[in-house]
């Protein structure tokens, strides 16, 4: 379970993430609103606890942008903001949870395993797919980079599907087509690197980072490298 932390006091968010690493979750810090969103967009997280005060996006403007984002991603807030009216306005911002300092760690680690239980992350793992930005929804059919929607033929979609689940070693195109095609690979035809290149244009084109890579005399090799 991969947790991501925002929280402005370094004091404070070392303290949660020593607790949830002794309790065996993974845990990343954040100490502002931005670096928070870079993180959350480039690696697949189970929950964010989030401060409301925070430097550049607020707590409850970076809660509406996850829930609009990671729709399924429970969050946490955790804040020294206790009135009701907070935290009516951290529920209707989409928090699952409102926390108020100070807090005992061991009641912060009950809610953290009562979201994530909720949140089923199981079949979540199962049914979608993170790869850096991109993310791949097995149920929908869905692929989207960052904040853009991408239309894939039925075809991309298997082939994408391949990378995403090998990414990080190199795949040869007898691979592909064994997998993909569902037939042994025909040397006199370059069907592969044909809906290889269709795919590029659609999820590289226009990103700084690419994501699938030829690796000459191999084949290819998805992911950030």
């Amino acid at each position: 379970m991969k947790i991501l932390i925002v929280e402005d006091e370094p004091k404070v968010a070392s303290f949660i993430k020593r607790g949830l690493e002794e309790s065996h979750y993974d845990a990343d810090i954040a100490y502002e609103g931005l670096s928070a969103e870079k993180l959350a967009r480039q690696y697949k997280y189970d929950l964010f606890i989030l401060d409301i005060i925070l430097p550049g996006i607020g707590g409850l403007d970076l809660c509406l942008k996850f829930k609009t984002l990671f729709p399924n991603i429970p969050v946490l807030m955790l804040t020294a903001l206790g009135t009701t009216d907070d935290k009516l306005a951290g529920f209707d911002a989409g928090a699952n949870d409102y926390l108020v300092k100070p807090f005992e760690f061991r009641e912060l680690l009950a809610r953290v395993k009562v979201l994530l239980k909720t949140a089923d992350p199981l079949h979540e793992s199962v049914n979608r797919l993170v790869v850096a930005d991109l993310e791949l929804d097995l149920d929908k059919k869905a692929a989207r980079r960052g904040n853009s929607y991408i239309e894939l033929t039925a075809k991309e979609f298997s082939l994408l599907e391949y990378f995403m689940r090998n990414s990080g070693r190199v795949v040869s195109r007898n691979d592909i087509a064994e997998k993909v095609w569902d037939v042994s690979f025909d040397f006199s035809t370059n069907v592969v690197d044909v809906y290889v290149n269709f795919l590029r244009k659609k999820i590289d084109k226009g990103f700084d980072k690419k994501l699938i890579h030829t690796k000459v005399g191999f084949g290819y090799i998805f992911g950030e490298i």
